[in-house]
């Protein structure tokens, strides 16, 4: 490698590659017609879609698992965390514990599944007169073992609260980074959920989401200790780190403790950063549940069959707000938030 800085770049691919402590990363991008009274899209739009299964990478949106309203019905959760970025557009959530919301537009979910949960994520197209572009990201944080069976729980970073941290070079142009998880100079992240590994300062973990304006110029502060870092280029021209050019749609996985200084090219460019200390504990995945070691996956499996963590307390698996509804989030303990 020509930077010694970078130890190697990939291909993006979906998921995105990840390390220890993140286990996924996948991002997306649909660009949705017009809706309808039911919030999805005109029944005729889904002619020769493989209704379930929809997941076309050629294609301009996708109803992934939704039959009516494009989304993510009711599915289990156990052993690890999701931040759900969501960069444009909306999501309405419902799970297990008789929780909701519907956020979107900058917001951020942080759930912890811990010992068990199932939850929906829909997309609904709440315009009727317009199309309704969305775009995401749903990373997945592990747990160590002492927290794989915590109470679940989520919590809601809105946008208004996620501070944004702005550098500008010595020309004048601007990177701004949103700091999710972790902190940059005066910037610190709202806190994550209680029993995340992103908890502990120590550990590190950092969330960034990067934008640059052409010609920008930022260093990555280097950590304290050697960590695990990611850096995926998703949305730009072209872009260099140090003196490497780094092609886009592709990641670089990083040496943490080094100067690394990315020279943005002549359009803007959007970054996200992964970063933490591997909790270095075996991983063993099952689809939607991550354990330790495989007997914990048939034991988890025969318990989802038992109780289906709290089985579904809503009409549908399909299940989203009405379509007034603004930015909101109920809490399993009651506890209501309104945003708009």
């Amino acid at each position: 490698m020509e930077n010694s800085i970078i130890k190697n770049i990939n291909k993006l691919g979906s998921p995105w590659q990840t390390q220890d402590p993140f286990l996924f990363c996948v991002h997306h991008e649909d660009f949705f017609p017009k809706g309808n009274k039911h919030l999805g899209p005109d029944p005729s739009e889904l002619k020769g879609r493989m209704i379930g299964q929809d997941f076309n990478p050629n294609g301009s949106w996708r109803m992934y698992h939704g039959s009516r309203v494009p989304g993510f019905p009711a599915h289990p959760h156990r052993g690890f965390e999701t931040v759900t970025v969501v960069r444009k557009g909306l999501v309405d959530h419902s799970d297990s514990l008789g929780a909701a919301g519907r956020f979107g537009n900058g917001d951020v979910q942080w759930m912890t599944a811990g010992k068990g949960v199932q939850h929906s994520e829909m997309f609904p197209l709440l315009k009727e007169n317009e199309e309704n572009p969305l775009e995401l990201f749903q990373i997945w944080l592990n747990l160590p073992r002492k927290s794989k069976n915590v109470e679940p729980h989520f919590a809601m970073l809105w946008s208004e609260n996620i501070p944004i941290h702005t550098h500008t070079d010595d020309k004048g142009n601007k990177t701004s980074i949103e700091v999710i998880a972790g902190d940059i100079g005066d910037s610190k992240a709202p806190e994550p959920a209680p029993d995340s590994w992103a908890k502990d300062p120590e550990n590190e973990v950092a969330i960034w989401h990067i934008k640059m304006e052409p010609n920008a110029t930022w260093e990555i502060p280097a950590s304290k200790s050697e960590v695990n870092r990611n850096l995926y280029f998703f949305k730009g021209e072209n872009l260099q780190i140090n003196t490497t050019e780094l092609p886009l749609y592709h990641g670089a996985d990083l040496i943490s403790t080094g100067k690394a200084v990315i020279q943005n090219g002549n359009a803007e460019s959007h970054l996200l950063l992964l970063q933490g200390k591997p909790i270095n504990e075996p991983v063993v995945q099952h689809g939607p549940f991550v354990v330790n070691y495989p007997a914990e996956i048939r034991e988890t499996i025969l318990e989802f069959q038992k109780n289906e963590f709290g089985g579904w307390p809503w009409p549908s698996h399909e299940h989203t707000h009405a379509k007034e509804r603004g930015r909101f989030a109920i809490h399993a303990d009651g506890r209501e938030e309104v945003k708009d």
